[in-house]
């Protein structure tokens, strides 16, 4: 399949500056933000720069440069944030949807960084 991306969407919007965001942290290649309708104390969103539709556009075809400033950008905001359990947080999930099925509403690849309190279950049957 090949990944048809929306450069309208609000997160490409953002990364152009044409819409305000709350930023948490930037780097190279990732760009991190508060969401504007947190659904928990700490929930906090981080973006790939490149046009990636959703997790699986990301990892085949972003570069191994892209992937590990990513993933390095999840792990700082955790523990900047105090989720992270390696630094004597309480936890945290990580979130990220594709697809109808996975309800995406944005068409950009991005994850969710929720904490800040317990959870509940993911998925109810």
């Amino acid at each position: 399949m090949a990944y048809e991306y929306d450069r309208e969407n609000i997160f490409a919007k953002i990364l152009r500056g044409e819409i305000p965001n709350s930023t948490v942290a930037e780097s190279t290649h990732s760009l991190a933000f508060l969401d504007i309708s947190p659904a928990a104390p700490t929930h906090i969103l981080v973006i790939p720069k490149g046009a990636y539709v959703n997790f699986d556009h990301f990892g085949v075809e972003a570069t191994d440069a892209e992937i590990v400033d990513f993933n390095r950008m999840v792990a700082k905001i955790t523990r900047d944030v105090g989720v992270a359990q390696m630094e004597g947080g309480e936890g945290y999930r990580l979130i990220t949807n594709a697809g109808a099925h996975g309800v995406q509403d944005v068409p950009h690849f991005h994850v969710h960084i929720i904490g800040g309190r317990r959870l509940g279950r993911m998925i109810s049957a």
